[in-house]
């Protein structure tokens, strides 16, 4: 039995501007295994929310899309994600029921002259209709416990604005796990919220990933997040995947200058006092004009490391030496471990 439960392979999507195309995702591949968090980490403008919303089948009309997008429900056929029309029953039962979504930003995601329990209501009942009004209410009222909200029957009469944004959130994640979907996907959950409420998102998202016994997709830019929570990590950068591997692995032994660079502009305490946020240099590329070798060189301080000019020339393929944690880099794999073993102690110091 295959192990994945969704699985995107060779994904591109293209939008055509007045200044030129617009290539946000180029042949990105992954997979959300069964019973598994899968994060996909990058900056913004990255392509991660190209990605979930192509998985939802939210991108306009106007994207051009092409790949594959399967999931694979258990006890029924594979669904080719990427082929279905709008309009085709499958797509609707796929939406809020077998896949769901929790966004970044709730206040804008909720409806704001809508009461929760109405909300919660309806996103159960467009997937069961012969459902009556007690039994959908039991339902809310259920979820809202679960994902630790107290006094949800209140709770159920109350607005958006009455709210704090941690509670917000928690009816988001409520709604998305209403009908038990086989994957989650999650756009930066934990966005706008203060660290403490992170943490308990964060911690919350763990436990009901193994009480439903879904996949999660969880979409971030927050490689701190990835270390708490993640079981494999895919980390983009203008629109292709640069490294993809365990949690483990891409957390503490990077392969890719771009990781590294992520992991050393985490903010952390240290014995020396207050320093300086370690940034990326300069800006990423436009994906209008990327340029002709690797995307990431113009930033990299380790380019001059690889043979001649090929990080000007030409883009790296996505290899590594275990199958399991690959890379794209020019610079041969073993000289970066060296490179990267002084860099990676300050980061853990």
């Amino acid at each position: 039995m295959n192990d994945s439960l969704l699985s995107i392979e060779n994904l591109i999507v293209e939008f055509k501007t007045e200044l030129g195309t617009v290539r946000a995702l180029n042949k990105v591949s992954f997979d959300v295994p069964r019973n598994s968090i899968t994060a996909v980490v990058g900056e913004s403008g990255s392509g991660k929310s190209v990605t979930s919303n192509a998985i939802m089948k939210l991108l306009p009309d106007s994207a051009q899309i092409s790949g594959k997008i399967i999931l694979r429900p258990e006890a029924r056929e594979p669904i080719a994600i990427s082929s279905l029309e709008e309009r085709d029953p499958t797509l609707q039962e796929l939406r809020g029921g077998l896949i769901s979504m929790v966004f970044q930003e709730p206040m804008t995601a909720l409806n704001p002259v809508q009461r929760i329990g109405m909300q919660l209501g309806e996103s159960f009942q467009l997937h069961r209709d012969a459902l009556g009004k007690a039994e959908t209410t039991r339902r809310c009222v259920e979820l809202l416990e679960r994902v630790g909200i107290p006094a949800p029957e209140r709770r159920l009469s109350e607005y958006p604005h009455q709210l704090s944004g941690g509670m917000r959130q928690r009816v988001m994640i409520a709604m998305a796990l209403m009908n038990s979907p086989r994957v989650l996907i999650a756009d930066e959950p934990t966005t706008a919220l203060d660290v403490t409420v992170q943490a308990q998102i964060l911690i919350l998202l763990a436990k009901l990933q193994k009480e439903f016994n879904m996949g999660i997709l969880l979409i971030t830019h927050d490689l701190g997040v990835v270390a708490q929570v993640a079981d494999k990590v895919s980390v983009m950068y203008a629109g292709r995947i640069i490294e993809q591997g365990s949690a483990d692995d891409v957390f503490y032994k990077p392969k890719a200058p771009y990781t590294l660079g992520l992991l050393k502009s985490v903010p952390r305490i240290t014995t020396h006092g207050s320093e300086r946020l370690k940034a990326i240099p300069g800006q990423p590329p436009s994906l209008i004009n990327l340029p002709t070798g690797c995307a990431f060189a113009p930033r990299c301080e380790f380019a001059p490391h690889a043979a001649g000019d090929i990080c000007e020339t030409s883009r790296p393929e996505l290899l590594g030496t275990n199958p399991t944690h690959l890379s794209r880099c020019h610079v041969p794999e073993s000289m970066r471990d060296s490179l990267f073993v002084k860099e990676l102690k300050e980061v853990r110091s």
